[in-house]
């Protein structure tokens, strides 16, 4: 059988992949790989960059090229059969990455090459975190407990997999169906057609609700019912767990689990804890210093957020006399409050921001900053009829990167947004790669008579991911090892995301861009001026949000202790000291939050705010400048984007900004200072 998971091709073959080529592909690459290891060390006395670390990379390249549209095949179009195949590779591929992280004799080579007065710099500090890789690894670790490293590393990597199965299965299992349009009042009917589209495709008459995220969103955000509000919140925020449906989804002993291993490998690395562990590898120097960051946002943060939340409980008393505003009620009535203090809403906006019309605007935005072009291919292969496919051209039309967009959510795609690798820019020896980003959302779909249409918060999260691309095709550094997110401290990464993002604020950008997808209408300015006022609308309600995620996640990684009432008692405390509404006490979050139990930001939660601080700085900058300056464009691009991990974050930001930065611009921009 010919397996194209091993034909090393530019880009995958994804129609011709399925389940059955999965766990025979790894096997053999992981056993080419070793067995290459093998003959590259056999004799070797005097390692270089030329005759080890160019070579055995080109070979690692080899595997990740077979793994990336597997992870992402699972991710998009997941299935029982993908789902099992997928899982069964995972103690392989962990097992293998211990064993080269523990392997002596190639650390040994590593210890002498990072002496080598000859290496750029840029080699130097790849040796170098290579060198911090062998020892998270455990490489001076005794063989016992380099053993027990290896199984805590395959326990986690398959508890994360069914962390994030469990909530995948929970999302897609849960169905309400309405027959009567007005148990729906309220709901735009954009929401409906699609609703209409889903019951149909079941056969049924009426409306289908599910918890995908365009549908929960509309309806916690716009139904009259205040039951059927509090019926998907209830759903939602019970996903996976000992309130949910279903009980064999329970994610509470997984959690339990996952804290419980991190909290031992990091003593059996000689760390404090899974916190320090964490840190080790991120732009704060310790844990003491991502403490004492976030609660230093409390303060300013919790006054603006008491304050809107007293203004947002009077509007909903004085509108319809509800005394006790609770947590499904929160998007029902600040959308409203919206509405009256900005004459301005999400929904009303959908018709100015049609999908195709935002992407064409972003890739001009692209094109304008760092003088490339974007076009679109038609001939390539995808995984869902849907996703497109574009190549990003320089000044001399010489092709530098591409990507897939996949939009629209659907039945067995996990929910969310992100940016992942198919493959990173590499130019070594005869291999040159060119970076190519999966760019991933859940918007819900066209439908017959009308495109695709964007809220505002949608166009942002859209912004959002394309700036993690640009950021992993823009690089022009060809060790893969730092090239384009490579090497990048965690957090960090968020920069170039959130910086993105201001585009949609921006009034010229938002004058390009939204139109109405029937009549061409501009959006006028005072509609502009307004959505641009109200981005500061509960800025401090949603920040003390965030630092409620972050500082749960960072505690109950610092100061571990075993069992579910523990960590429990953690987020208790936490949204004792910054929450301005306490969700009900069957609110279960903690069991659906896949970004630090399935994800890679463990311990590193606190990197959105972190990377904020550092976003809104340099937006800072862009606006003194101007913000759609190519000149602009490029020296943030020759500083920050091109560099990849090639030399540690805060100098790259001192090569753009001139300085350290600092918070105020955040504040600022949040409205809270």
């Amino acid at each position: 059988m010919t397996n194209p998971l091993l034909e090393q091709q530019t880009l995958p073959s994804f129609s011709l992949i399925n389940h059955k080529h999965i766990v025979p592909a790894v096997e053999q690459q992981i056993t080419a790989n070793r067995d290459f290891l093998e003959q590259l060390l056999d004799g070797l006395k005097n390692p270089t960059w030329a005759n080890l670390i160019e070579p055995l990379c080109i070979q690692d390249n080899l595997l990740d090229n077979l793994w990336s549209p597997v992870g992402h095949l699972n991710s998009v179009n997941n299935n029982n059969e993908f789902r099992e195949q997928y899982e069964a590779c995972l103690p392989l591929l962990t097992e293998y990455a211990a064993e080269i992280g523990q392997n002596q004799e190639l650390f040994q080579h590593y210890k002498t090459l990072s002496d080598e007065q000859s290496l750029t710099p840029r080699r130097k500090k790849i040796i170098n975190d290579g060198l911090l890789s062998f020892k998270l690894a455990g490489v001076d670790l005794s063989s016992q407990d380099q053993a027990r490293y290896r199984e805590i590393k395959k326990q986690l990597s398959q508890l994360s997999s069914q962390f994030s199965n469990h909530v995948l299965d929970a999302t897609m299992a849960w169905k309400k169906h309405i027959i009567k349009k007005q148990d729906l009042a309220g709901v735009p009917e954009s929401t409906l057609d699609d609703l209409a589209n889903k019951a149909k495709a079941e056969e049924k008459d009426g409306y289908l609700l599910d918890l995908e995220f365009p549908t929960y969103l509309a309806i916690i955000t716009y139904a009259e019912n205040r039951s059927l509000r509090e019926e998907i919140y209830r759903a939602y925020c019970t996903k996976a767990s000992d309130q949910g449906e279903n009980k064999d989804w329970d994610n509470s002993a997984l959690i339990d689990q996952i804290l419980t291993l991190r909290h031992e490998l990091a003593l059996l690395l000689g760390f404090d804890s899974y916190a320090h562990y964490s840190t080790a590898t991120k732009m704060a120097k310790d844990p003491n210093q991502v403490v004492g960051f976030l609660e230093k946002l409390i303060e300013p943060s919790l006054k603006a957020a008491k304050k809107e939340f007293a203004e947002l409980s009077q509007f909903a008393q004085e509108s319809d006399n509800l005394d006790d505003l609770q947590s499904w009620d929160l998007s029902f009535y600040s959308e409203k409050l919206r509405q009256r203090d900005f004459d301005i809403s999400q929904e009303a906006l959908r018709p100015f921001f049609p999908e195709p019309q935002v992407v064409e605007s972003l890739f001009e935005i692209t094109q304008q900053l760092f003088n490339v072009s974007i076009q679109e291919k038609t001939d390539i292969d995808t995984w869902h009829e849907s996703v497109r496919y574009f190549e990003i051209l320089d000044q001399n039309n010489n092709p530098q990167a591409s990507f897939y967009l996949d939009l629209y959510a659907r039945k067995h795609k996990r929910g969310g947004a992100w940016m992942d690798s198919c493959r990173d820019r590499m130019n070594m020896s005869e291999v040159k790669q060119l970076p190519v980003a999966y760019l991933t959302c859940n918007f819900a779909g066209p439908t017959n008579d009308r495109p695709a249409l964007l809220t505002h918060e949608e166009v942002l999260t859209l912004f959002h991911e394309f700036g993690h691309g640009i950021h992993h095709m823009l690089t022009q550094v060809d060790e893969v090892q730092v090239s384009g997110i490579n090497g990048v401290e965690w957090d960090a990464v968020e920069l170039p995301s959130q910086l993105l993002e201001n585009y949609a604020y921006h009034k010229p950008s938002l004058k390009r861009m939204a139109k109405h997808y029937q009549t061409g209408e501009i959006l006028d300015d005072a509609s502009i001026d307004r959505l641009i006022a109200a981005r500061t609308f509960q800025a401090g309600m949603f920040m003390v949000r965030q630092i409620e995620f972050a500082l749960f996640d960072f505690l109950i990684h610092l100061n571990y202790q075993q069992g579910t009432a523990q960590w429990q008692n953690v987020l208790d405390e936490v949204r004792e000291q910054v929450a301005v509404i306490r969700p009900p006490a069957y609110n279960r979050f903690a069991h659906s939050f896949s970004h630090i139990f399935a994800g890679g930001y463990a311990a590193g939660y606190y990197s959105y705010k972190w990377a904020e601080v550092l976003s809104a700085d340099v937006w800072e900058y862009f606006e003194q400048q101007g913000a759609l300056n190519t000149e602009t464009g490029q020296h943030y691009w020759n500083c920050i984007l091109s560099q990849g991990g090639s030399k540690p974050a805060m100098e790259l930001f001192k090569d753009f900004r001139g300085r350290e930065p600092e918070v105020e611009p955040l504040l600022r921009q949040q409205g809270i200072a």
